[in-house]
């Protein structure tokens, strides 16, 4: 997809128009990007684009399962009980939902869900089907926790990039794009099972934080949806260049997996995981809950964005 980020109504109609186009083609299973309905970034409009966990997002994914007899899943922003959740949630032909909470949120997303504590794994009339959503990708524990429980990995990712401000040259964006590209091929290796990913592509403009609302953060998201073999084969992929469409491959889904590599014993997937993004992922939790709990729980009960007063003004 190429979202416009936080509007909820434009990215339902391309959801729903790209989903139309791969049943046309066929498709019996369809995996969106993560947060269809919103991408990811630190913006205001973010907290519009929270739903119900039965809202329009939900009934888009039944509607379209029920009417073309086919499974379809897709993140968004969810509103359950009391607190939202990066909810995936996968509707199948007969109008059932199975639903995963991505564990940890990254970055800006700390300032809108809170993360879940389910394993991932889905029952579904194929066996059963592991979700990993964009930087549960790249940590050694998600691997861990579906090694021998699924048969397919669904994967949806928001993954961003530097400022615009920064050089074109900077070693880091080659570095992640390289780290998204290899990551879902690589998760078929670690897992023994092949891999749909499903993401989100083109321009965006946010801002730099809660604390520099003003300070704009432009960048873009990396595009790399793909479908992935048991073995790491690329099947099928469209990078970001080629804009929104869709990829489609026929997969042979093995009865038992058959993992080609062995599990690290560490943290972080990617051996080359920069130190400045470990950290940051950490600074961003406690920094993400007090926005969380200050301006989008209480926007939320009344519709109103509160002021953001930081933690070290009050």
């Amino acid at each position: 997809m190429a979202p416009k980020l936080g509007n909820a109504a434009a990215n339902l109609a391309q959801a729903e128009r790209l989903a139309r186009e791969a049943i046309a083609a066929g498709a019996d299973w369809i995996v969106l990007p993560e947060m269809f309905t919103s991408a990811a970034a630190f913006h205001p409009d973010m907290l519009t684009a929270i739903h119900p966990i039965d809202g329009a997002p939900a009934r888009l994914l039944q509607d379209l399962a029920r009417q073309h007899h086919l499974t379809i899943g897709g993140s968004f922003l969810a509103r359950a009980g009391e607190d939202v959740y990066n909810a995936f949630l996968l509707a199948m032909p007969d109008g059932s939902v199975r639903r995963h909470d991505k564990d940890f949120p990254t970055y800006w997303e700390t300032c809108y869900y809170v993360g879940g504590d389910d394993d991932g794994v889905l029952e579904t009339p194929i066996g059963p089907v592991g979700v990993a959503l964009c930087w549960e990708m790249v940590r050694a524990g998600t691997a861990q926790r579906l090694a021998g429980k699924v048969r397919l990995l669904l994967a949806g990712s928001t993954w961003w990039t530097l400022s615009d401000e920064a050089p074109d040259d900077h070693p880091l964006r080659a570095l992640n794009r390289r780290m998204l590209r290899e990551t879902p091929p690589r998760m078929a290796r670690l897992l023994g099972v092949p891999v749909i990913h499903g993401s989100h592509a083109g321009p965006f403009a946010g801002f730099d934080s809660p604390e520099l609302p003003d300070v704009s953060y432009d960048s873009r998201y990396l595009g790399e949806a793909m479908i992935v073999a048991a073995t790491g084969e690329i099947l099928a992929r469209r990078p970001a260049e080629d804009g929104p469409g869709i990829v489609t491959a026929e997969l042979r889904i093995a009865q038992a997996p058959s993992p080609l590599e062995p599990l690290p014993d560490r943290f972080w997937l990617p051996e080359e995981m920069p130190q400045e993004w470990q950290h940051a992922w950490k600074r961003w939790f406690p920094r993400g809950e007090d926005y969380y709990r200050t301006v989008t729980l209480p926007y939320l009960a009344t519709g109103e964005v509160p002021e953001y007063v930081p933690p070290y003004m009050r």
